[in-house]
């Protein structure tokens, strides 16, 4: 092919389901592979999902070569179906059923078989145990020569393959067939930790009902949720599961939230309000009419956005990896000098000085260690996603708790988000109904929640049409009304555009003393009328900002509202307060906050988001709303501000459970280190150094899934 038709050719986008991908050893011989295979870019693995994408520009290499290459290494490829039914592809069997535990199950039989020939006929049980080592090396020695090929010639089982024939060579064939059979167990445990996590995210697949009841022509059918279409209507009684994101558009119920958002408490809902795929109808029949198909909704995308921050390594797992890589070669040269220096000195071969050479081998093995911080990372993202705590990766998991400060946006997450307009006060004589009508009319394209609670207060009103609507961020919603230019604004706004007279700012003072919000309605030359707003603190609040701060936290809020207004709430809840801040004011905080520490912004994912993409960390409030799933690196799933004490402490507790794993592994080893070189142990200890650090490991990860909010691990 002529370099003009290679380039014509764009590279190939591919989604492989990975066999076999069970620990992060197999992650990082793969991610080693791929990156000696020319054509072959922005790959990614992800270990939960034992999933491979990548571009493959097959000019260079051919997909056949692709899947070769990783199928000599012990990974063959199956290329993935489409989004919709990935879902479904979390299946875990059992460890018995799987390849490695079968492995298991023969070595080990093997072994206890040599075992008892050895009870019988003494002569027997060398073959026995020469069987067993040969069987359990032989699949370790083809992975070994493959990623050799592949440019890793130091894998772990090239230090198992070499340990097991270096222990036959010396005449250790019961060792030999020990060391086989417990290298395999460990591979065994690290999948299991692997399948335990893969069990979490498909519990979350089962929480939707396989079935919906659709509306159709004034009957029901019973009809499989794949097919459901936006814009169907749903009929869902009392005790059935949501099947699908959808909007009430008749009933009223109270729904159990908690499968997706984790919030403990049934929510009462009535027409209009959003109901999410897999919530639980309790007491009301509900007509819902779908917002999103299956692979789209708000389940499906939570576990799509659990599978990418699995992805995501903590920087500290990086410094593994790349501590690892350098470690396995040192520890092969270390085996080497243990063996060969004391022969070489001595002039003769010496049995003993190979054995510890051996030996060194096994201690070297670092499953446990690159184990550590992944099995720590995977089960605590776990354990968040199942109290609505959803954190984008192990990055800003390992960083939340190493936060000095956690600023707060005011309106939407330290209040409830739901304001009243409490007064409306005229300036010129205009009557209040007319003051509100055109309030209404300029703010009715508006999402802020000031605008929401003034276009509310107006819904019995006849509205007049306003044209020009347009949203000056932080400060106004301007628009024109009959040929009028009006703007609905901050007091601020107004006193820059149209002044305000010392008798209007002295009303302004007085309800914002009352813990009021005031906006000015402005039109012509001067002010109109006054509108007063309050907005009342969630229930939690005050609770969440005192464990923050008895967590060793500094809580600020950040808030556009009036000085007063927000020294109101700052008061009520006990924290610091910067107030009348623009979007820009608050990307400028943020940033001067950061000069001291990790700063954590709380906001509600829009007008925050210059803020929470400064912060070392965002986190988006909401109740499993699109802007509380993709923005920033972090969401609470549920209204509740004790999500953020509890972000702290997952993160603290992921990182303490890290440096036990740590320690566990580099700690055994360095035992054994000892007392293998000072000849005090052999080739059993020590690779139950490795296996046994592997358990340990794998257990006090897991630990973490009963991490419950509000207190420890």
């Amino acid at each position: 092919m002529s370099r003009a038709a290679s380039a014509a050719v764009p590279p190939t986008a591919l989604d492989y389901h990975v066999e076999g991908m069970d620990c992060p050893n197999c992650v990082r011989k793969i991610e080693g592979a791929l990156a000696r295979l020319p054509g072959a870019a922005q790959a990614q693995t992800n270990l939960t999902r034992q999933s491979l994408t990548l571009t493959l520009d097959e000019t260079q290499t051919p997909r056949a070569t692709l899947e070769k290459t990783l199928h000599d290494l012990g990974h063959p490829l199956r290329l993935r179906e489409d989004r919709a039914q990935r879902p479904h592809e979390h299946e875990v069997a059992p460890w018995h059923a799987t390849r490695q535990g079968r492995l298991v199950l023969l070595s080990g039989g093997l072994l206890a078989l040599a075992f008892l020939f050895g009870r019988l006929e003494p002569a027997l049980a060398v073959w026995g145990y020469a069987a067993a080592t040969l069987l359990g090396t032989w699949p370790l020695a083809l992975k070994a020569l493959a990623a050799a090929r592949a440019g890793d010639p130091f894998s772990i089982n090239t230090l198992v393959t070499l340990a097991a024939a270096g222990a036959l060579v010396i005449g250790e064939a019961a060792e030999a067939a020990v060391v086989v059979f417990f290298f395999a167990v460990g591979e065994l445990l690290e999948g299991v930790a692997v399948g335990r996590a893969r069990s979490g995210i498909q519990t979350l697949t089962r929480l939707t009902p396989k079935t919906a009841r659709m509306l159709q022509g004034g009957r029901v059918a019973e009809v499989p949720v794949d097919m459901l279409k936006v814009g169907d209507q749903l009929q869902i009684r009392p005790g059935d599961r949501v099947p699908a994101d959808g909007t009430i558009t008749a009933g009223h119920s109270h729904l159990d939230d908690s499968p997706v958002t984790g919030e403990s408490v049934p929510v009462s809902k009535g027409v209009g309000e959003r109901v999410y795929a897999g919530s639980i109808n309790t007491d009301g029949v509900l007509t819902v009419q779908v917002d999103r198909e299956a692979h789209d909704n708000t389940l499906a995308r939570i576990i799509h956005l659990i599978e990418q921050a699995e992805a995501s390594k903590a920087p500290i797992s990086r410094f593994i990896d790349r501590f690892s890589r350098v470690y396995t070669p040192l520890v092969v040269l270390a085996a080497a000098l243990t063996a060969l220096v004391p022969m070489g000195l001595a002039g003769q071969y010496l049995p003993e000085a190979l054995y510890r050479g051996v030996a060194l081998l096994l201690i070297g093995c670092p499953c446990a260690l690159v184990l550590s911080v992944p099995a720590a990372i995977t089960s605590g993202l776990s354990a968040g996603a199942r109290h609505g705590l959803l954190v984008k990766g192990g990055a800003p998991l390992e960083a939340i708790g190493g936060a000095r400060v956690v600023a707060f946006d005011k309106t939407g997450t330290l209040t409830q988000g739901h304001p009243r307009v409490t007064d409306i006060v005229p300036l010129t004589g205009m009557p209040e109904e007319a003051v509100l009508r055109l309030a209404a009319a300029v703010e009715a394209g508006s999402s802020h929640p000031l605008a929401r609670a003034i276009t509310e207060r107006a819904a019995a009103l006849t509205l007049p049409a306003a044209t020009g609507a347009r949203a000056l961020a932080g400060r106004a919603v301007t628009a024109t009304v009959d040929g009028q230019a009006y703007a609905v604004g901050s007091p601020r706004f107004a006193g820059e555009t149209v002044g305000l007279p010392a008798a209007v700012q002295t009303q302004l003072q007085v309800l914002e003393e009352a813990g009021k919000t005031v906006v000015v309605l402005t039109g012509g030359a001067g002010p109109l009328a006054l509108i007063a707003l309050r907005d009342e603190p969630r229930p939690d609040a005050r609770a969440a900002v005192a464990q923050l701060r008895a967590l060793g936290v500094q809580p600020v809020m950040l808030t556009g509202d009036n000085a007063r207004t927000g020294r109101a709430i700052a008061r009520a809840l006990g924290l610091e307060v910067h107030a009348e801040l623009l979007p820009q004011d608050k990307l400028r905080l943020v940033e001067e906050l950061k000069r001291t520490g990790r700063v954590v912004m709380v906001g509600d994912g829009i007008n925050d988001a210059p803020a929470l993409a400064a912060s070392d960390v965002g986190v988006a409030m909401g109740g499993g709303t699109d802007v509380a799933l993709e923005t920033a690196h972090a969401a609470l799933l549920h209204p509740r501000l004790g999500g953020v004490p509890d972000l702290v402490r997952l993160s603290r507790a992921t990182m303490t459970n890290i440096k036990q794993n740590v320690a566990f592994a580099v700690g055994l080893k360095l035992v054994f280190l000892v007392t293998t070189l000072l000849g005090l142990t052999g080739l059993w200890p020590a690779i139950l150094s490795d296996t046994g650090a592997t358990a340990l490991v794998t257990a006090n990860a897991l630990r973490l899934l009963r991490f419950r909010p509000g207190g420890a691990a």
